[in-house]
């Protein structure tokens, strides 16, 4: 099987002792609209950022290459690379 491309954008929130956690993921249909969803996700009530990232690889073997960040918005961890 071909290689696929994820679009994915990715809230993040505060818990009680500031420790930034990752909301839940939303996959996008294209970088355009992961970008929008990922700027509308870091000003909604509760979240301090999100991202928005890009995935590619191959589902039905499980291999996927390291995500590639389209853009962070507000206040997001400096190391992205767990995504």
């Amino acid at each position: 099987m071909a290689d696929i491309t994820y679009y994915v954008a990715l809230p993040f929130l505060q818990d009680d002792a500031g420790t930034l956690i990752a909301g839940a993921a939303e996959e996008c249909q294209s970088p355009m609209t992961a970008l929008r969803r990922a700027e509308i996700l870091s000003r909604a009530p509760g979240h301090i950022g999100a991202v928005a990232f890009s995935r590619s690889g191959d589902p039905m073997a499980g291999e996927f290459s390291d995500a590639k960040l389209l853009k962070a918005f507000g206040h997001v961890p400096e190391d992205l690379s767990e995504l």
